[in-house]
């Protein structure tokens, strides 16, 4: 479904994406591992159009993404933020149902406040939560909550971005079995970028490992234990000693 041929980066002199070339399956789960600072969200932006890559093409369905409309192209897809992103000043509800009463296709307030509690109860939050502030919820609802937005709208294209970052193991954990659960049940296209590689085992169908600006191994989950790229075998294991340079 996205096809990255020979993607490049910079920021002046700061050359984060090298030559990037990866295919994200249509259905598939995506996981995207890599050290802090190595271009993971860049790449994502790249993807959405929010920061124009300089050379290489991004394809989404075999279309430039630079070419396409961007109401229409933005609406295929869903976004988990790392920080979870939601809007202090509006009710949980409003805030799972932004993109419904403020996009290309706008939803009445009841019909969209309908789909948001419905959508809050598919991460497993009651109908009472629905009239609370995001200051009001513990880290992992408010995750959830922002989960529940991604979906709400029903995207054929799911990226999510650190999903379990400051989550202990065990909502660290149910965060993983919602993310597994709800892109096989919707049949999205997944992208995750993430250092947490219990989430990795547990969402994951392929996954890719950027270093250096470029793509150093890709492959089936089942195949990344038995890689036998030392970066990824250093990264995956957490050891300090290695080719990846511990110290940046």
């Amino acid at each position: 479904m996205i096809t990255l041929a020979s993607v490049t980066k910079s920021f002046g002199t700061n050359n984060v994406l090298r030559g990037v070339d990866l295919t994200i399956a249509s259905g598939k789960s995506m996981v995207i591992i890599g050290g802090s600072g190595t271009g993971k969200s860049v790449l994502l932006k790249c993807i959405l159009g929010l920061v124009e890559h300089d050379t290489g093409t991004i394809a989404l369905d075999g279309q430039d993404v630079r070419r396409a409309e961007r109401d229409a192209f933005l609406a295929r897809f869903g976004m988990l933020f790392q920080g979870g992103a939601l809007f202090d000043s509006l009710r949980v509800w409003e805030n799972v149902a932004f993109r419904l009463m403020r996009g290309t296709t706008k939803r009445p307030k009841a019909e969209a406040r309908e789909i948001a509690v419905e959508k809050l109860r598919r991460v497993g939050l009651g109908s009472q939560v629905a009239d609370l502030y995001p200051g009001e919820l513990s880290g992992g609802m408010q995750k959830r909550v922002g989960l529940a937005r991604a979906i709400a709208a029903e995207p054929e294209i799911i990226f999510f971005d650190e999903p379990t970052t400051g989550l202990d193991p065990i909502m660290a954990g149910v965060i993983n079995d919602l993310i597994r659960e709800i892109v096989v049940e919707m049949g999205a296209t997944a992208m995750t970028i993430t250092h947490d590689m219990s989430s990795v085992r547990a969402i994951a169908d392929d996954v890719a490992m950027l270093h250096e600006g470029t793509i150093k191994w890709t492959g089936p989950v089942s195949q990344m234990d038995s890689c036998a790229d030392p970066c990824v075998q250093q990264f995956i294991h957490g050891r300090a000693n290695g080719p990846i340079n511990a110290i940046r």
